[in-house]
């Protein structure tokens, strides 16, 4: 027995992969029992975190037995020999094939939610298991992190059997092993205690990394064409970005509005595009009657949308409206416009009932956030709510203003509408697939 359990392995292992510190590496750990391991292993190398998609393929009735194995991308490993002395047919193996395609997805939507997975082109890329038996799922890890574009492997385990690195074929450019006993039954036996990790400590441990190695993020300020005048913006969208948040500001307020930038840069964080504009001029601006002139602010942001859908950066990418105050307005009506294919929208104290002729005819999924403390506004919420004919939620955070000036209550605003966005763009995303 070697490790008293994963976290253990994951600093022994570490120890022997020093050398890797500082050259641009990403740690990709197998699920779930490879994740804690690499957690330890990232950590020490200061290097971001993230899993590695495989599914062993298991002989039919016999699914202890790995005939193959199956990564993101489409990669397939087969060990033709063990399918051939187990009997199985192309249509079984057709069909464990499927089986488990569908549990990849639910995994990646599972870990990452809607966020893609950490850029790999040209790095250096440690994938870590727990051990490795077969080789199998090691193989097809390998596979799938080569096609990912990664420059050079290494992959990494605390404990192998002493001829492991033959089963490999070289898909690996550099292998490392902590122990490579000559008697191997099983993984767990060189441990003293191997339980089963929970999809909550995968998922705990992904979050941790994200927030100490958060995506870089592009920012560049713009300038958005509106049927007449030129709005400016500033455009920020972190590498792998999951989708683009578009701010519809209140009134009296634009780009700069301190508390929408709270919350863009705490969607930056989670993986998101945000575009922070003018939806007026500043003469414009000045005429009340345009600050409340839902139909052209509607227009204003719609015609945003679609500058975002046209720019190489942004085009690919699901989209989101996130109004505030009248501005959610804004956002609700812009939603109900024909071919609007908005993903999401969420609501900051709004005022929906200045769209409330259009708001049966929202059809993106909308969050409702309304400050505990804010009756009136909570009461236009509520019958919003009501008349609302998509999929729709009123979130109140309790004691806060129309605002969110309280302690913690923009924090929560910003969570509220990570959780949104994310769960919504990861779905739209897979409609698109």
């Amino acid at each position: 027995m070697y490790f008293a359990d994963r976290t253990d392995a994951g600093r022994q292992l570490a120890a022997r992969l020093a050398h890797l510190e500082g050259r641009d590496t990403v740690v990709l750990g197998l699920p779930r029992g490879g994740v804690p391991v690499a957690a330890e292993v990232a950590e020490a190398l200061d290097a971001p975190l993230d899993v590695c998609l495989v599914r062993k393929l298991g002989v039919p009735y016999r699914p202890e037995v790995a005939m193959g194995a199956i990564g993101e991308g489409g990669v397939r490993v087969v060990n033709e020999q063990i399918v051939r002395d187990a009997g199985v047919t192309a249509r079984d193996l057709a069909e464990v094939e499927e089986r488990e395609r569908a549990v990849l997805a639910e995994r990646s939507r599972a870990y990452r939610g809607s966020r893609r997975p950490v850029a790999l082109e040209g790095r250096t890329v440690v994938v870590v298991d727990d051990g490795i038996a077969t080789g199998a799922t090691a193989l097809a890890a390998c596979r799938a992190v080569r096609a990912g574009g990664a420059g050079r492997i290494v992959l990494a385990v605390p404990v192998a059997p002493h001829d492991w690195t033959a089963r490999l074929g070289g898909e690996a450019d550099e292998t490392v092993a902590v122990h490579t006993p000559v008697g191997f039954a099983a993984v767990g036996q060189f441990y003293r205690r191997f339980d089963q990790t929970p999809d909550a400590e995968v998922v705990a441990l992904l979050a941790r990394s994200r927030a100490e190695h958060g995506p870089a993020v592009q920012n560049t300020a713009v300038r958005i064409p509106a049927g007449g005048p030129v709005l400016p913006g500033d455009l920020a969208v972190p590498d792998g970005a999951a989708g683009l948040v578009l701010f519809a500001h209140g009134s009296g307020s634009g780009r700069h509005s301190p508390r929408n930038r709270e919350v863009a840069a705490a969607l930056n964080r989670a993986g998101l595009g945000t575009l922070l504009f003018d939806l007026l001029t500043e003469a414009e601006a000045a005429d009340r009657s345009r600050v409340f002139d839902t139909p052209l602010l509607a227009e204003r942001l719609g015609r945003a949308a679609a500058w975002a859908a046209g720019e190489a950066v942004t085009g690919g990418l699901p989209r989101g409206y996130f109004g505030a105050s009248t501005g959610a307005a804004a956002a609700l009506w812009a939603a109900a416009e024909p071919g609007d294919d908005v993903a999401a929208v969420v609501s900051r104290g709004g005022r929906p009932d200045l769209a409330e002729e259009r708001l049966a005819g929202v059809r993106a999924p909308t969050l409702l956030i309304v400050g505990g403390s804010d009756d009136l506004v909570l009461d236009l919420n509520r019958r919003a709510g009501e008349m609302l004919r998509c999929e729709s939620r009123l979130e109140v955070v309790p004691g806060a203003g129309h605002l969110f000036e309280e302690p913690g209550a923009l924090e929560e605003v910003a969570e509220l509408a990570t959780a949104w966005f994310g769960r919504h763009f990861g779905a739209a995303a897979g409609a698109g697939q």
